[in-house]
């Protein structure tokens, strides 16, 4: 058997900040919170929709997400000699990643999603992650593209607000 090849372009976006690392990290944990959320978890805890729903719900920061993990890929790159403060953050919300994979299960690749907090020179820092809808819509969909579009805009809401001095 042959697997199917379907390209796609993903967009970066970078946001650049005059705030210190650490500071973007911290105005982003105090939004989505800083204790990654066991989101597997409640579904098995939970029967109906209607009751994983409001345990979601309590979960999600003001930008409409929740902290599933982080990696801080800047511990181990110091072992080859690279010193710079790289967190790698992924965030998202069950709630509005089910607006898109009611309309495409394989949308599920890219959600939930990636930031990229890095240390810049003099004391700045900067806030990357592809957009969403770059990368989960790969052929015609509409109501798939109108879903991934509203993510996308809550998430450039999200890296301004953090980021802004």
């Amino acid at each position: 058997m042959t697997g199917t090849e379907i390209p796609f372009h993903g967009v970066r976006m970078r946001y650049d900040s005059a705030k210190s690392f650490d500071d973007v990290v911290a105005a982003l944990l105090d939004d989505v919170g800083d204790k990654p959320v066991p989101i597997d978890d409640f579904a098995a805890r939970f029967a109906t929709w209607e009751a994983y729903e409001r345990e979601v719900q309590s979960h999600v920061g003001s930008s409409g997400f929740m902290l599933f993990a982080t990696l801080d890929h800047g511990a181990w790159i110091q072992k080859s000699g690279i010193e710079r403060k790289l967190l790698r953050v992924v965030i998202g919300n069950p709630l509005i990643a089910i607006t898109m994979l009611r309309h495409d299960v394989t949308a599920g690749l890219f959600a939930p999603v990636e930031l990229l907090i890095t240390d810049e020179q003099a004391d700045r820092s900067s806030l990357t992650y592809v957009v969403p809808s770059s990368l989960m819509v790969v052929e015609e969909n509409e109501p798939l593209r109108a879903a991934a579009v509203a993510l996308d805009a809550k998430l450039a809401a999200l890296a301004a607000k953090v980021t802004s001095a």
